[in-house]
């Protein structure tokens, strides 16, 4: 299985409250690499105070366990954190501490696909991502309910570990 992952992190504040946000879609589809393509999994979790960049990884991160979850040999990763999609590649070295162990554990899970991908793409076609990042900031319970409603119309259950 190949799966498309947008994510996103948002903070108010740098640092604030955070989140982030992730639809993961069926890579098999016509319309995967359409923005507004459905998923079949989707990820809206309140982080507490953390900065944006974290929250931008800890999307990844959980993005990327949710796909190992499923069974994904490949993922194609369509992000607008330029920032992680540099790190990933390895173009760009890692400074900040706070991300180290967020890099290393992303990184560690992607060599474990048979292949993946890390596109950045601009803010607006990452818009389904940004708006379960802004839910789990103004609506947790909401969101919450979204996450089961997706999975139990795509019929997979996908147990999320808790924010890293």
């Amino acid at each position: 299985m190949c799966l498309v992952i947008r994510t996103d992190g948002a903070a108010r504040g740098n640092p604030g409250p955070a989140s982030c946000g992730a639809v993961l879609i069926d890579g098999a589809r016509p319309d995967a690499f359409d923005p507004d393509a459905p998923p079949l999994i989707v990820i809206a979790r309140a982080l507490g105070v953390r900065t944006n960049n974290v929250a931008e990884y800890v999307g990844v991160v959980l993005a990327l366990r949710a796909a190992q979850r499923l069974g994904a040999a490949e993922v194609d990763l369509r992000l607008d954190s330029k920032l992680i999609v540099e790190q990933l590649s390895g173009r760009w070295r890692v400074k900040d501490l706070k991300l180290r162990r967020l890099y290393d554990e992303a990184s560690g899970t992607l060599a474990g696909f048979r292949r993946w991908t890390a596109v950045h793409e601009p803010r607006a076609r990452n818009r389904a991502a940004d708006a379960l990042a802004n839910l789990a900031l103004d609506d947790p319970a909401a969101a919450a309910r979204l996450m089961a409603e997706v999975a139990a119309r795509s019929g997979l259950a996908v147990p999320l570990d808790e924010p890293t």
